[in-house]
């Protein structure tokens, strides 16, 4: 077995202290359990083993990615293994765990300044591969970033709730998770109710955004979203804190958010089973204020 191999099959754990209405459950997925530990391991692995299936992407190339963190480690981390090189574009505001992680498997990182956001992160990446013939995974358009998730999460949350879930509720970075895992539950249960969390207006949660027109992900498909609720940054941070110290899960700000809004649908609910993506480790914020 290598390292690739532990991707994916992370467990669920059932809230018990935060919700325990017996009629509605809710259960948290720990995609923090993957091996770089975030729910973009399986991004990543889907979006270059499609690449190199396709002999678009072999030994000795050079991959340039935008990202605000997960991606950016799980493709360092992956791309280490097949011998191709990683060059990494993000905000200047990114933790240093983060950076550091990536220059750890290997990558190079660019910086770039936080006020222009991660959609200039997106304009430079384009633009270097353009300039110097880079492969560019484009995790944002690439249908291959949903398709991991029709492969592997939805199944997976299927198989672990007996086919008993109700709502999937995931936050909203490139929508690939939420694309792939509403195609995926919907195909078998067409009642299950898909609701992505995307953050309040002037709210900063990294790993949840609020696209403009011009930048919104190519894989994103509104159909497949049957709700959009709103989750403000301290909401987000309040929760992620309950998360850790009365559930003994630590994940980042954006699972604090999906945890929030699942919290918020159960209040609405006679019965019925929710499942909220927890999309990485805390550890990830420990330089933050996060757990301060």
């Amino acid at each position: 077995m290598n390292v690739l191999q532990l991707i994916g099959n992370t467990p669920m754990v059932r809230l018990q202290h935060l919700w325990n209405n017996p009629e509605v459950e809710i259960w948290a997925k720990l995609e923090g359990q993957n091996p770089g530990g975030s729910v973009k391991d399986r991004t990543a692995n889907g979006l270059i083993t499609d690449a190199i299936e396709r002999g678009a992407l072999k030994k000795g190339d050079r991959i340039v990615e935008a990202t605000s963190g997960n991606t950016g480690i799980a493709i360092a981390m992956i791309a280490s293994q097949y011998g191709i090189g990683v060059t990494l574009i993000m905000p200047d505001n990114s933790t240093p765990e983060r950076v550091t992680t990536m220059r750890a498997y290997g990558a190079d990182i660019i910086l770039t300044p936080a006020d222009r956001t991660i959609e200039y992160s997106r304009e430079l990446a384009l633009e270097m591969a353009e300039q110097k013939g880079y492969f560019l995974l484009n995790q944002f358009d690439n249908p291959a970033n949903p398709n991991v998730h029709i492969r592997t999460t939805g199944p997976e949350i299927w198989r672990d709730t007996g086919g008993k879930v109700t709502h999937f509720v995931s936050s909203m970075g490139t929508t690939g998770t939420i694309m792939g895992v509403s195609a995926y539950l919907k195909n078998l249960k067409p009642s299950v109710q898909i609701i992505g969390a995307q953050p309040t207006e002037g709210s900063s949660i990294p790993g949840i955004r609020r696209w403009t027109p011009e930048f919104l992900p190519g894989i994103f498909e509104e159909e497949r979203v049957d709700r959009i609720l709103e989750v403000s940054e301290k909401e987000a941070v309040v929760t992620a804190r309950r998360l850790a110290k009365e559930e003994g899960i630590m994940g980042g700000m954006s699972s604090g958010g999906a945890c929030h809004v699942a919290l918020q649908m159960a209040k609405d609910l006679v019965e019925g089973l929710i499942v909220f993506i927890v999309c990485d480790r805390g550890d990830r914020y420990l330089s933050s204020d996060l757990y301060e």
